[in-house]
C-alpha cells in the first residue's frame, strides 16, 4: 500500500504569511539546477553548515582502473533530476561544482529481504536503492522529503549546522525494518578512495565511527556519531575487501552483532521493530576532529529535539539569513532571486566543532579563538568574482570569518600560500590564479577588520610560490609560457589581475616598494596581447606567439573554460588599457557586440563537459565564470546603454525557476551571486576596488538591510519587461551621473532611483566612468 501520508503531510504548499509579510523561504526552490548543468542538490542544510543531507540518485565512479568515466561529471552533487531511483541519503555535498568529492556516510531505509549492494539504475531491485517519483518529492530550504516506492517508506531529512536528521515512516503493518549505513559509497568514487572506515555500536541507540578518504581532498577525515530513536534489535556488516592480514580479530564473527566494524569497503545494516507504528528518527552528527567532537555537536545542536522542531529552527535560520534583502518583483523573479540568494549561503561551510576545535590544513587539531569560526570549501577561482564580494556587502561579519579562515590556511600551509581551492582541511589546487589575494584585499578595502600585516604577507608569499603553475617563469618573463602550462594565457591574465589586488593592498598600507613592484606586474597582461590580432594569445618560452591559433577554440589554445574571445576581456583592473590593446574604444565596442551575436559552431563545445548551448549567447559563455563581468564593460565606453539589454537577456535566458534553470555549474554560489547583484542593478566588476558598476535592475524595489543598521534602497520607476533601459538616475534625491556606486555609498544608506524606459539613454555616455588602473 502506497503511503497516502505524503500528500496529507507534505503538500501543504503555498506562500505562508508571517506578521503580515510573505516568508522569504517560500520563494526558495532547491530543485533549481538539479537537472543538466547546474549541479545543485535538493536536500537539506543550514546556512553555511557542515552538513548537506541530500538524496543521491546514482554513483558513477570517477575512474575505473585509472580511466576517467565521463558519466561521473553529471553526479558532482550526487543527484540528477532525470534519474528514477535513489541510492540513499549522504551527508556532505558541494553546491554546483564542476569537479567533486564527498557523499560521506550514506543511509538508506528499506523493508523486506536485506540487501547490502547498491543495485543499479537498470536493475534497482538487485540492491537497496529504490525507485521514486517527482510527484512524491518535496524540497524546501532546510527540508526534503520523498516517498521510496520500492518500500513505501516516507523519507524526510532536515539538518542543523553539524547534524543531519532523518525521519523514516515505514508502511503500516511493518514488523521489522532495516537501515543501511554504507561507508563505501561516495561521490567521485573509485576503487581505493576509502582508505579506512570504522563503525562502533556504543549502545542500542548509539553509533560512532569515522571514514578516511583519498579523493579531491587528499586526506579527508569524517568522524560521526549517530543516535536512533528506537533501539537496535539486530545488526551486522560486510567488508568486501580482501584482507591479507586480520591478526587475532579472526577469533570473532564480525559480520553479525559484533560491536566494532572495520574495513575499506564497509557496509552495515541495523534492524528495528516497527510494530508500534512510530517512525524512526536518526540524528547523524559530523566532526572533522574526532568522534567525541561529533557527539558534542549532536548534544549541542539536536539531542532532545524532535525532527519537526529541528526543521522549524533551521528554517527560521534560513528566513533570518535571507531577510537581509527585501526584494520586490513578479512572482517568477522573486523565486529566482531568493533561490539564488539561498545558493550563495551554502558554501563556504563551517568546519569546526562546537567546542572550537578544527582540523587545519596541516592536519593538526587547532583551537579557534573565542568568537571565531573556521570555514572550508573555498572555490576561489569562481567565488572571488561576486560571491565573496556579496558576502562582504550583506554579511560582513561572516565574511571576516571567511577571510580569517583563509589566513589560518596560509599560516598552516607548508607552502605558505593562501587557498587556491580548498575543502575539508585540504588544498586541492584546482583551477588557476592566486585569487584569495582578491578576496582578502576586497575585504580590507571595504573596511573589514582583518590583520593587514598578515594579509599583505600572505598575498605576497602566495604570488611568489615559484613552483606553483608557472610563477617562476611569470616573474622572470612577465608571462607564463605555453610549454609550462596548457592554460598559460589564462594564467597570465589572472596573475596580472591578482597582482593588481596586491598593489592595491600595498598602496593602502603605504608600502611604496611593494606597490611599485606589483603595479608593474599588474600590467603583465599586455605581454600576451598579439598586436596583429588585438586578442590575448599564448607565448612560447622564446617569446614568440603560438602558431596555428584558433580564436574560437578553448582546448589546446592556452586557455581554460573560455576561448580568447571571452578571456581577452579579463582585465577588469585596467579596462582603458585593455581598450588600447584591442585597437581603441570603437574596436572594443565592436568586439563586445560581436561576442554576444556571433555564431559559435557546435564543434567548439560539443566535447566540453562544463558548457553546452544553454550557457551561450552567441560566443559569450555565461555558463563559465571568466566572462561574468563582460556585459558591464560597456560602461567604460561611449555606448554604455548596451550593457542594459545584454544584462536583461542574460537574466531572462540563463536564470529560471525550473529544474534546468541554471545555464552552468552554480560553482559554490558564484553563478547565483551574479544574478543577485545584477537583479539589484550593480555589480563588482573589479573586486579589490570599492566600486560597483551600475547595470539595469530587475526589480520594483530592493532593500538591503545592512549589518550597520542602515538600509540601502534600490527603487525603479516605470520598470517593465520592455522598459529595461535606464533613462535617469537619482541618488538620495539628487541627479546622479556616475556609472558606479562606491561601497561607502551603500554602507551610508540611502536610495538610488532608476527611472526606466523602453529606449536607451544615449546621453548617459557623459556619465563618470568606473575605475581603470591606467587612464
Amino acid at each position: 500500500m502506497r503511503q497516502n501520508l505524503f500528500l496529507c503531510m507534505l503538500l501543504f504548499g503555498g506562500i505562508a504569511i508571517v506578521n503580515g509579510q510573505q516568508r522569504k523561504i517560500d520563494y526558495v526552490n532547491p530543485m533549481v539546477g538539479t537537472k543538466s548543468m547546474g549541479h545543485t542538490f535538493p536536500g537539506a542544510c543550514a546556512p553555511f553548515g557542515l552538513v548537506q543531507l541530500s538524496p543521491d540518485t546514482d554513483m558513477i565512479p570517477h575512474n575505473i582502473d585509472g580511466i576517467y568515466q565521463a558519466g561521473a561529471y553529471q553526479y558532482c552533487a550526487g543527484y540528477q533530476y532525470d534519474d528514477e531511483t535513489i541510492v540513499g541519503f549522504s551527508h556532505t555535498h558541494f553546491n554546483g561544482t564542476g569537479h567533486s568529492d564527498l557523499g560521506d556516510i550514506l543511509l538508506m531505509p528499506m523493508t523486506g529481504d536485506l540487501k547490502l549492494d547498491k543495485g543499479s539504475e537498470d536493475n534497482p531491485g538487485s540492491g537497496y536503492r529504490s525507485r521514486f517519483s517527482h510527484e512524491d518529492e518535496k524540497a524546501e530550504a532546510g527540508y526534503y522529503a520523498v516517498l521510496l516506492d520500492d518500500y513505501d517508506i516516507l523519507a524526510e531529512v532536515t539538518a542543523s549546522e553539524r547534524v543531519g536528521v532523518h525521519r523514516y515512516t515505514f508502511p503500516e503493518g511493518t514488523k521489522t525494518g532495516h537501515v543501511i549505513v554504507d561507508l563505501d559509497y561516495g561521490i567521485y568514487h573509485y576503487d581505493g578512495k576509502v582508505l579506512m572506515a570504522n563503525l562502533r555500536v556504543e549502545d542500542p541507540y548509539t553509533l560512532t565511527g569515522y571514514r578516511i578518504t583519498r579523493g579531491w581532498s587528499r586526506m579527508n577525515y569524517t568522524h560521526f556519531a549517530v543516535k536512533f530513536s528506537k533501539p537496535i534489535i539486530n545488526y551486522g556488516a560486510r567488508n568486501s575487501e580482501k584482507v591479507l592480514y586480520n591478526g587475532f580479530w579472526r577469533k570473532f564473527d564480525m559480520t553479525e552483532n559484533f560491536p566494532e566494524m572495520f574495513g575499506k569497503h564497509l557496509t552495515a545494516y541495523f534492524d528495528f521493530d516497527f510494530t508500534d507504528g512510530e517512525p524512526l528518527e536518526v540524528q547523524v552528527a559530523l566532526s572533522p576532529v574526532d568522534c567525541l567532537g561529533a557527539m558534542k555537536n549532536l548534544e549541542a545542536e539536536t539531542m532532545g529535539k524532535s525532527f519537526d522542531t529541528i526543521r522549524m529552527l533551521t528554517q527560521q535560520k534560513w528566513e533570518k539569513e535571507l531577510s537581509c534583502i527585501d526584494f520586490d518583483a513578479d512572482e517568477e523573479t522573486k523565486f529566482v532571486f531568493y533561490t539564488s540568494l539561498y545558493h550563495t549561503m551554502i558554501n563556504p561551510s563551517v568546519y569546526q566543532d562546537v567546542d572550537g576545535r578544527y582540523r587545519g590544513i596541516d592536519h593538526n587539531i587547532h583551537q579557534a579563538e573565542e568568537g571565531e569560526t573556521n570555514y572550508t570549501v573555498f572555490s576561489v577561482w569562481d567565488t572571488f568574482r561576486a560571491q565573496h564580494p556579496l558576502m562582504t556587502l550583506i554579511k560582513p561579519a561572516r565574511s571576516s570569518q571567511f577571510v580569517n579562515s583563509m589566513l589560518h590556511h596560509y599560516r598552516q600551509s607548508v607552502h605558505k600560500a593562501l587557498p587556491v581551492w580548498s575543502h575539508m582541511g585540504n588544498e586541492n589546487w584546482c583551477m588557476i590564479g592566486y585569487h584569495s589575494t582578491s578576496v582578502v584585499t576586497d575585504a580590507i578595502v571595504k573596511g573589514l577588520d582583518i590583520d593587514r600585516e598578515l594579509a599583505l604577507e600572505a598575498c605576497v608569499n602566495s604570488s611568489n610560490l615559484d613552483y606553483y603553475d608557472g610563477i617562476a617563469e611569470y616573474r622572470k618573463q612577465g608571462y607564463v609560457p605555453l610549454e609550462r602550462s596548457s592554460s598559460a594565457a589564462s594564467i597570465t591574465l589572472e596573475y596580472s589581475y591578482d597582482d593588481w589586488t596586491i598593489q592595491q593592498l600595498a598602496r593602502l598600507m603605504q608600502n611604496n616598494n611593494l606597490s611599485d613592484e606589483y603595479a608593474r606586474r599588474a600590467l603583465n597582461y599586455r605581454n600576451i596581447f598579439d598586436p596583429a590580432l588585438g586578442f590575448a594569445r599564448p607565448k612560447l618560452e622564446d617569446g614568440t606567439f603560438k602558431k596555428e591559433f584558433d580564436l574560437l577554440d578553448t582546448h589546446g589554445q592556452g586557455f581554460i573554460e573560455g576561448n580568447t574571445w571571452n578571456y581577452s576581456f579579463f582585465v577588469p583592473h585596467d579596462v582603458n588599457g585593455l581598450m588600447t590593446q584591442m585597437g581603441g574604444e570603437k574596436q572594443f565596442v565592436r568586439r563586445l557586440d560581436s561576442l554576444f551575436t556571433m555564431d559559435l559552431p557546435a564543434r567548439y563545445f560539443a566535447n566540453t563537459e562544463d558548457i553546452n548551448e544553454e550557457g551561450l549567447m552567441g560566443n559569450y559563455v555565461h555558463g563559465n565564470e571568466p566572462s561574468h563581468h563582460v556585459s558591464y564593460l560597456y560602461r567604460w565606453t561611449d555606448e554604455p546603454w548596451k550593457a542594459e539589454s545584454r544584462l536583461h537577456e542574460i537574466m531572462r535566458r540563463m536564470y529560471r525557476n525550473s529544474v534546468d534553470g541554471l545555464s552552468g555549474n552554480d560553482d559554490c554560489g558564484q553563478m547565483s551571486a551574479w544574478y543577485i547583484f545584477s537583479a539589484m542593478g550593480f555589480y563588482p566588476v573589479c573586486p579589490g576596488s570599492d566600486q560597483y558598476v551600475i547595470g539595469s535592475p530587475k526589480t520594483k524595489q530592493a532593500v538591503i538591510q545592512l549589518e550597520n543598521g542602515k538600509e540601502f534602497i534600490v527603487r525603479t520607476k516605470n520598470y517593465s519587461e520592455k522598459n529595461i533601459y535606464v533613462k535617469s538616475l537619482t541618488f538620495n534625491g539628487q541627479r546622479y551621473e556616475k556609472s558606479f556606486l562606491t561601497h561607502a555609498d551603500i554602507l551610508n544608506g540611502g536610495e538610488i532611483l532608476f527611472e526606466m524606459s523602453s529606449k536607451p539613454n544615449k546621453n548617459s555616455s557623459g556619465y563618470d566612468k568606473p575605475y581603470s588602473f591606467t587612464h
